[in-house]
């Protein structure tokens, strides 16, 4: 059984934990949970700086962090999902919130470890993940712009992650707009950054055009002006077929996965789910006796409903049953509700810690509510799915690039490839257009199959 994540004392905060905590960003109450959760947090960080001082000179902060996570794995006993979960959110703050990190030789045996705090503006936003150095502080009235733009987003009910990478983007262009004293209102200045993109830091088309579209919403949704004939630095998108597994490959792949991971993989191979679906699950979205899984604010926020997978019944039966102890434990020790969507926590304050409402995969530890500060139990990370098909593909040793969309582009090509007509196929991924779910008649082994190659002849 779980051990809870405060089960004895928590250590005494240090003050560098502290700081890097707050250079990283993220938001910890000044409340008893909140000091012990920096406590706990301390002590993982000082265990990974322990490992890196075993390291060789010269290694980087990304290898640094992925040998630990295979240390810890690989330790006896193996440590518990909670556990792992703490050492990640632990060692995210870690990674945002120092810079200059340097492993030089030790006079003695072992290495020395260097770094310091990262030195981040009040009002700064997260980079977006093509962009590396941390972004400079805006003058005032950028700043409001960039908050009107935060508001115009909310509004129009843009998802939360195209929220992130917008306002991202528009706060790059901002800075890059007053550092060469360019109004970012006029044509000219967007069309001058999107190139720069282009020729100097030659990011791919879909980022190109990712950021000419927050620029967009920031000019015409925000400021309210035109911009004429601005698609001349709209890029042509490449057409990539998707990366697809062999039925035997999926086989050996998710045969290799365990735990409540494994579970969550399987289904999203068996149901074709994308990876946030599969995790926002709750628990009544699950219909046992019809077979069926509800998938609820879906891409584009429609709702559909996908196949439960027979093999699947026992073990989604059974796993429900250790949802149920879960959450009567969490009621026990009066623990908040999960988080709701929009304003049903305003309508009904006791609807988060119903049974129905709780999360299909649930976190084994608690953590804090990036908007609210509320302690509650969430989901499971996205990046622990990741890990765990990451983990399975070096076992299995399937050389493939393989992420959980992978297993989206499987499902599809394998019920194509068993005579399901189209339209089915588009139901069940939830495409808005039959032209999207084509793609994967582009991969199909019956495609071409039948040509016989010169080379054979």
């Amino acid at each position: 059984m779980d051990r809870p994540v405060f089960s004895k004392k928590p250590p005494e905060v240090k003050p560098w934990v502290r700081r890097v905590v707050e250079a990283s960003g993220t938001a910890v109450p000044d409340t008893p949970s909140g000091e012990a959760l920096l406590g706990w947090w301390g002590v993982e960080m000082s265990r990974f700086l322990s490992y890196c001082r075993r390291l060789p000179a010269g290694t980087d902060l990304g290898a640094a962090l992925e040998g630990y996570g295979r240390y810890l794995k690989g330790s006896e006993p193996p440590p518990a999902d909670w556990q792992l979960d703490q050492a990640r959110e632990a060692l995210r703050c870690f990674r945002k919130g120092i810079e200059n990190w340097t492993v030089l030789p030790a006079e003695g045996e072992g290495s020395e470890v260097r770094f310091r705090t990262r030195t981040r503006g009040i009002s700064d936003i997260p980079p977006a993940p093509s962009e590396a150095s941390p972004p400079a502080v805006l003058s005032e009235s950028a700043g409001d712009l960039l908050a009107q733009c935060g508001r115009q987003l909310k509004v129009r009910r843009y998802a939360r992650r195209t929220e992130e990478s917008y306002l991202g983007w528009i706060r790059r262009y901002l800075s890059w707009s007053e550092q060469r004293q360019l109004t970012p209102g006029e044509a000219a200045s967007v069309e001058a950054f999107i190139s720069s993109l282009a020729l100097e830091r030659r990011v791919s088309a879909a980022t190109q055009n990712q950021a000419l579209s927050a620029l967009l919403f920031l000019v015409e949704k925000t400021m309210g002006r035109e911009l004429d004939n601005i698609d001349s630095v709209r890029a042509k998108r490449s057409r990539h077929l998707p990366e697809v597994l062999s039925r035997e490959e999926a086989g050996r792949l998710l045969a290799s996965t365990e735990g409540v991971t494994g579970l969550c993989l399987r289904l999203l191979y068996g149901t074709g789910m994308r990876k946030m679906e599969g995790l926002r699950l709750r628990v009544k979205d699950i219909d046992l006796d019809r077979r069926t899984v509800m998938v609820r604010g879906g891409k584009g926020g429609k709702d559909r409903r996908v196949m439960l997978p027979e093999a699947l019944l026992v073990e989604m039966d059974a796993h429900l049953g250790r949802v149920r102890i879960l959450w009567e434990r969490d009621r026990a020790s009066d623990t908040a509700g999960v988080w709701l969507p929009e304003a049903l926590a305003v309508k009904s304050p006791n609807l988060g810690k119903q049974l129905a409402w709780q999360w299909v995969f649930p976190s084994s530890q608690l953590g804090l509510d990036p908007e609210s500060g509320v302690l509650r139990r969430h989901h499971l990370h996205e990046n622990t799915l990741s890990a765990a098909l990451a983990l399975a593909r070096e076992r299995t040793s399937i050389a493939k690039k393989i992420g959980c969309h992978t297993l989206r582009h499987s499902f599809a090509t394998h019920l194509l490839e068993a005579g399901v007509d189209i339209r089915s196929v588009q139901d069940l991924l939830g495409h808005k257009s039959v032209e999207t779910t084509q793609i994967y008649t582009h991969v199909t082994s019956g495609r071409g199959m039948g040509v016989k190659s010169p080379l054979d002849r």
